[in-house]
C-alpha cells in the first residue's frame, strides 16, 4: 500500500508523505530534518529546488549521484512535474557542469542559466538547471533560493514562498521509495582531515565512526588524545561529544572530519559551528570522487533522532524492538512519537538487538549475517505504519488487504 512512481500522478498527497515519512528519509544534506513535514506542503507550492550546490570541497556524493544515477532522477522529475511542480530547479555550481552535471541537463531536456543570467524567469515551467558561481555560501538554502529565483525568505519558511527544497542525496532517497520500496538504511559519508586517506563510502546508519576511521587508514589507538571529531565538512560542522567507538552516522552524517582540539576551539562560530575552511587545503591528498568501498560493520548504534540542534520540534523515534530481538536490514525497528514530527528508524544491518536507549538502538550483526548466510525472521522492505484517524495512535495495518487506504484507516479497537 506504498505509493510506486509509476502511479504518482493518481496519488493523495497524503498517501505520498506517509510514504515519504515511512521510509524514514530525512535532510541528508547535514540538516536531516524530516522530508515528509516539507511535503505534506506540496498541494500549496508549485516549484521544487533541488541543492546540487555541495559546497564543502571535500563533499562529492550529491555530484556523484547526478552523474551516476541520472536516468532515475529524470525518471523522478518527470512523475513530479506531472503530479505536483510547475518546475524544478536544479541549483548547480558551473564548475561541476561538464564533469558532473551535463548528463543530467540533457536528460531532462532542461532550460539553463548561467550565473550572469539569474535569476530565473517566473514564467519557467518544466526542469531548469541554474548554475551558480562558486561560492561556499551558496550551500545554504535560503541563499540559494535568494541567486536562483530572488525570493527572499526572511523568518519565514520556503514553502511560504511556494517552494519545496531538498537536497540531490534526499531526492534519489525519494526516487529508491518511490521506484523500489526502499527505507533509508545506508547513508553515503566521507572520512577527511587528519588521516592519511580522503574516503567516499557507502555505510550503515549507525556504522561506529571507528569504522569509518579504520577505513581510511587511522586506527583510534595511533590518534593523539587531542584529536577532536566532527560531524560535517570544514565549513560547517560541529563537534561529536561521544567517543567514536559510541558515535554512529546518522542520516545527516556526510563527514566525518579529524581535526585537533585547539583548532576546533579556535575556528569555533556561534552555534557551536566550526569553520576550518581557511585551513583546509584540497590539494594536499587526493580526493576519492565516487564510492570506493560498503563498509560491513560488526555492529551499528542507530540514532533515534538525527539532528539534536531540532529536539523540541522533531521529536526522536519510539523503540518497537528490545533487546535479543532478531531483526533484518529493512525492518522498522522504531515507529514515530505521536506527539511531533518524527519519522521512523529501520535496521541497518541483519543481527541482534543489544542496546534500546532513549538515543540509540544497537545491533550486533554475528558471523553467519555477515558472511550472508543466516536467514532472518522478519522480511525486508519498508514497515508501514499509519495513523487511526479515531484514536490517533500509530498501528502496522494490515497490507494485504486490497482496500486499505492508509490516509483513512481505522484501527481494529475503533471498529
Amino acid at each position: 500500500m506504498s505509493v510506486s512512481l509509476s502511479r504518482l500522478e493518481q496519488t493523495p498527497v497524503a498517501e505520498l508523505t506517509t510514504t515519504i515519512r515511512n521510509a524514514g528519509i530525512g535532510g541528508a544534506g547535514g540538516a536531516g530534518f524530516p522530508s515528509y513535514a516539507k511535503w505534506e506542503q506540496a498541494e500549496s507550492v508549485d516549484s521544487l529546488l533541488v541543492n546540487h550546490q555541495e559546497s564543502e570541497p571535500n563533499f562529492f556524493v550529491d555530484k556523484w549521484l547526478g552523474r551516476a544515477h541520472t536516468a532515475e532522477l529524470a525518471a523522478l522529475f518527470d512523475a513530479l512535474l506531472d503530479r505536483l511542480f510547475d518546475v524544478i530547479v536544479v541549483g548547480a555550481k558551473e564548475t561541476d557542469r561538464t564533469e558532473y552535471v551535463s548528463e543530467l541537463e540533457a536528460a531532462t531536456d532542461a532550460t539553463v542559466y548561467l550565473p550572469e543570467e539569474l535569476p530565473i524567469d517566473d514564467s519557467e515551467t518544466g526542469v531548469v538547471f541554474a548554475y551558480t558561481e562558486d561560492r561556499y555560501e551558496y550551500g545554504m538554502e535560503s541563499v540559494l533560493l535568494r541567486i536562483v529565483d530572488d525570493t527572499v525568505i526572511g523568518d519565514g519558511l520556503p514553502m511560504d514562498h511556494g517552494w519545496i527544497v531538498q537536497n540531490t542525496e534526499t531526492i534519489y532517497n525519494i526516487y529508491r521509495t518511490l521506484a523500489e520500496g526502499t527505507p533509508v538504511t545506508h547513508k553515503y559519508v566521507h572520512v577527511d582531515g587528519d588521516v592519511p586517506q580522503h574516503r567516499f563510502l557507502r555505510a550503515p546508519i549507525g556504522t561506529p565512526a571507528t569504522e569509518l576511521l579504520a577505513a581510511a587508514g587511522r586506527s583510534t589507538t595511533e590518534l593523539p588524545p587531542e584529536t577532536a571529531f566532527a560531524d560535517g565538512g570544514p565549513g560547517w560542522c560541529f563537534l561529536i561529544d561521544e567517543p567514536p567507538e559510541q558515535f554512529g552516522i546518522r542520516k545527516r552524517t556526510n563527514c566525518l572530519l579529524v581535526v585537533d582540539e585547539e583548532t576546533a576551539r579556535e575556528y569555533t562560530l556561534g552555534e557551536d559551528r566550526i569553520n576550518v575552511l581557511e585551513r583546509y587545503d584540497r590539494d594536499e591528498q587526493e580526493m576519492e570522487t565516487q564510492p570506493t568501498a560498503t563498509i560491513d560493520p560488526a555492529y551499528v548504534r542507530i540514532p533515534l533522532l538525527s539532528n539534536p540542534a531540532f529536539e523540541g520540534v522533531v521529536e526522536p523515534s519510539d523503540p518497537i524492538v528490545q533487546s535479543g530481538d532478531r531483526v533484518e536490514a529493512g525492518q522498522m525497528i522504531a515507529t514515530p512519537n505521536e506527539s511531533a514530527i518524527s519519522i521512523p528508524q529501520h535496521a541497518s544491518i541483519d543481527g541482534t538487538v543489544t542496546e534500546v536507549s532513549e538515543r540509540h538502538i544497537g545491533i550486533e550483526a554475528d558471523d553467519r549475517d555477515r558472511a550472508g548466510r543466516a536467514t532472518a525472521d522478519i522480511g525486508t522492505g519498508i514497515g508501514y505504519w499509519t495513523l487511526c484517524v479515531a484514536c490517533g495512535a500509530h498501528v502496522i495495518p494490515p497490507l494485504d488487504d486490497p482496500t486499505l487506504d492508509l490516509t483513512r484507516y481505522v484501527c481494529t479497537d475503533c471498529r
